[in-house]
């Protein structure tokens, strides 16, 4: 059998876009796939999906009358609701379609990849969610500038924020059309605005309650399809995990060696910095940020944080075993290989491991349930992006910066929606210029600055009594522009898409080289810095520390 990522070192290249729909849609196998026959269950039950979801739009447009309904859903959702969207935001069309692919491929590594994953990120959350749901309001620009200068703050914060969510949106977009024309055979244009149309649906209706809602369905779909899908694989093992390891190393390439670790460590730098991305940019992203202001308080964020840990587990344990079954039933089967040779190229590509598998388990309608929910994911965080990029626009640029805090609700709201449909517009007509283009950098973008520009100054103005507004900035920007600088000096952009002969940063991602410096630069410049001003947010930061512990004043939330 052939393994669909041939060497460790593009394996690791790779591993950004797993974890990502963008990922799965936009990496090489999915590039090179070919537009399919119409897959008429799959799209009788993304139909389904999508009427149940507006149904809830229409429901949730009634609720939405304050700034606080639109952003955060009025404070109103509980942890179990709130830890199953955190889970839906993670569990990605490409974390289904991606990681199952991986264990067919390179066998223990895959989940080596996802043990790591999972291990560095319960960390930083319960690091940061009680504080975050105690200081901040709407967005992360609130904590960041809570005792800092509003104007620079929440400009830098915002022009980072809507970096890391354009970027974001536009892999998201390519990944949804090149999916489209994969599973259900429609055309890669017709998708885009069906994806834009819907997602400004969502927003513009429903604000975070519809946006939050259609994570938590599409979260049970992915768990439910998921389980399935595994269960139905494992039984034909006699739910035997020595049986099934057994036949899987009796006919993987790798033999016994797929059970044994190694290959993720070749290109250690590599594989490092892609680890502190990956962590460190998943408390950075604003759409997840922001999901801790939607529960009543601090309590209901760890409640959040725990629910969400412990699906997210359970799921990847699914998608080892359905890696694992896949070896067998999908590897040896040549129904699923191009001109029926086993050990070719698999039909559609390799992410497509999952989806032959539900074939394989549960015939047809498995597999239109399945192309129905991996769509649906994408739909479900386009709308948390998008939510996330109006509220930088609306409630930090245009109510904070531009009208200084004196901007009614109602006008904020009505900017807000404005944004969205501008974002939709914006991320439809850059997912059709970028339709022939590799977008895994822009993965590796979104996390970099996520990780570098926003972690950093995030983490410092929380924990840091030293933290001035100059230093919040020179971090901020330090770690935005280097960031960017490295990815586009990388093999991603500068050899292949640029067509240069040589990168001129040797490495793909940017965290381990960025990061230090936005720390950095916040520490030398903060404690340079002896202006009065810069004495008084240092006074401040005894306030700020007592409403952190504990959300004194939180309930009602100061307008900052």
């Amino acid at each position: 059998m052939h393994r669909h990522i041939p060497h460790a070192r593009r394996a690791l290249a790779a591993l950004p876009l797993l974890l990502l729909p963008a990922l799965a849609l936009a990496g090489p196998d999915l590039g090179a796939t070919q537009k399919q026959p119409l897959n008429w269950h799959a799209i009788g039950m993304f139909f389904v999906f999508v009427l149940m979801t507006l149904a809830i739009t229409y429901w949730a447009a009634g609720r939405s009358k304050s700034a606080s309904d639109f952003y955060t859903a009025g404070g109103g959702i509980t942890g179990k609701q709130n830890g199953l969207a955190i889970a839906g935001d993670f569990m990605s069309a490409a974390t289904l379609l991606g990681l199952t692919a991986m264990i067919y491929g390179d066998g223990v590594d895959g989940y080596i990849y996802m043990v790591a994953f999972f291990v560095g990120w319960p960390i930083i959350l319960f690091l940061m969610a009680e504080r975050l749901r105690n200081l901040g309001k709407f967005t992360f620009a609130d904590i960041t500038a809570y005792r800092l200068s509003q104007g620079p703050v929440r400009t830098m914060a915002a022009v980072s924020s809507l970096t890391v969510v354009c970027f974001y949106l536009v892999a998201q977009m390519v990944g949804a059309g090149q999916l489209i024309k994969l599973l259900f055979g429609l055309d890669y244009h017709v998708a885009l605005v069906v994806v834009g149309v819907l997602m400004m649906v969502y927003v513009i209706f429903g604000g975070m309650v519809a946006t939050t809602w259609v994570q938590i369905i599409k979260a049970c779909m992915l768990l439910v399809g998921g389980t399935a899908i595994m269960l139905l694989a494992f039984s034909q093992f006699g739910f035997s995990f020595d049986t099934l390891t057994t036949k899987a190393m009796e006919v993987h390439k790798l033999g016994a060696n797929m059970l044994s670790p190694g290959k993720l460590l070749a290109d250690p730098v590599t594989a490092l910095s892609m680890g502190l991305g990956l962590m460190f940019g998943i408390a950075g992203l604003p759409h997840i940020l922001m999901r801790f202001f939607t529960v009543t308080n601090a309590q209901e964020a760890r409640k959040s944080v725990f629910y969400a840990s412990g699906i997210i587990a359970f799921f990847f344990n699914v998608i080892a075993i359905m890696g694992l079954c896949a070896i067998v039933l999908v590897g040896t089967n040549p129904d699923f290989f191009e001109g029926g040779q086993v050990g070719g190229k698999l039909i559609g590509g390799g992410n497509m491991v999952a989806l032959h598998l539900a074939k394989a388990a549960g015939g047809n309608l498995l597999l239109g349930f399945l192309s129905a929910v991996a769509f649906a994911t994408i739909l479900a965080v386009v709308a948390g992006l998008a939510l996330a990029g109006a509220s930088a626009i609306s409630h930090d640029l245009y109510a904070r910066v531009i009208m200084k805090g004196q901007a009614s609700e109602e006008k904020e709201i009505r900017v807000s929606k404005f944004a969205t449909l501008g974002l939709g517009v914006v991320a439809v007509l850059l997912g059709m210029a970028f339709e022939k283009m590799n977008v895994a950098f822009m993965v590796a973008l979104a996390f970099g600055v996520a990780s570098c520009a926003n972690f950093p100054v995030l983490l410092m103005s929380m924990y840091w009594k030293g933290l001035t507004t100059r230093g919040a900035l020179a971090g901020g920007y330090t770690g935005l522009i280097s960031s960017v600088l490295f990815v586009l000096l990388s093999k991603s952009v500068w050899v292949d898409v640029l067509g240069n002969a040589a990168p001129l940063f040797p490495y793909t991602q940017p965290a381990l080289f960025a990061m230090p410096l936005a720390f950095l630069a916040i520490y030398v410049v903060s404690t340079l810095d002896r202006s009065a001003r810069a004495a008084s947010e240092r006074d401040a930061f005894d306030d700020q520390y007592v409403r952190a512990q504990t959300g004194v004043g939180a309930a009602s939330a100061a307008a900052h």
